[in-house]
């Protein structure tokens, strides 16, 4: 980690061939499944620090949890720099294997501590819709994940972008704000190219 205690790229990635090592030492193969800001640092290289490792674990929950708490104390990391709060915001289709899939092995194939998934790209964007704050996108920091989610995706208009956040969240689910969020990042989406790239720092999915 850096100074302030955010992970970048490479930080997050020793992160979590320290945490295989240290599960492979002990004779099991654990699985995670990441999203968030830590998703998009690993399958898109978005050039973001994020305080936390939004994650779920629920086969190996405690012997994860255990770790990950000697790995904080020891490193003089938050006691919380891995831990499972998306769960509120996983959709119903989360136990599909078409919305995942396998990122890495840590710290290798042939020592397999750790099998780190991601969320697909569909997935993360409707999660970002679905996480979409109150107050107008212009003060959103999930604005630039959505953009660069669509850009990847291949999403152009509001429509389709709704069209696919409803395939992940029914409409019951999804408050007003998150219609006129999308109307709103997408009149603007091919003005704006830039901003995908601005550092930032991430804690929601």
């Amino acid at each position: 980690m850096s100074d302030d205690k955010n992970f970048d790229r490479s930080a997050l990635e020793n992160a979590l061939a320290e945490l295989g090592r240290r599960a492979f030492a002990a004779g099991r193969t654990v699985e995670i499944v990441v999203y968030g800001g830590s998703a998009l640092l690993l399958t898109l290289n978005r050039q973001i620090n994020t305080g936390d490792v939004d994650a779920v674990f629920e086969g190996n929950r405690d012997f994860i949890k255990k770790l990950a708490t000697e790995m904080a104390e020891e490193f003089g990391w938050d006691e919380n720099w891995l831990n499972d709060g998306v769960k509120g915001w996983l959709s119903n289709r989360d136990a599909d294997p078409d919305v995942k899939a396998l990122f890495k092995t840590y710290p290798t194939e042939e020592q397999p501590g750790l099998r780190v998934y991601t969320a697909r790209p569909e997935y993360l964007f409707a999660m970002k819709c679905r996480a979409m704050r109150v107050g107008g996108v212009e003060t959103n920091s999930d604005i630039d994940d959505i953009k660069l989610l669509a850009r990847a995706i291949g999403i152009k208009n509001s429509q389709d972008a709704l069209t696919l956040v409803e395939k992940f969240y029914p409409q019951n689910v999804l408050q007003p704000k998150t219609r006129l969020g999308l109307e709103e990042i997408f009149s603007n989406l091919e003005i704006d190219p830039d901003k995908d790239q601005t550092p930032s720092s991430s804690s929601e999915p």
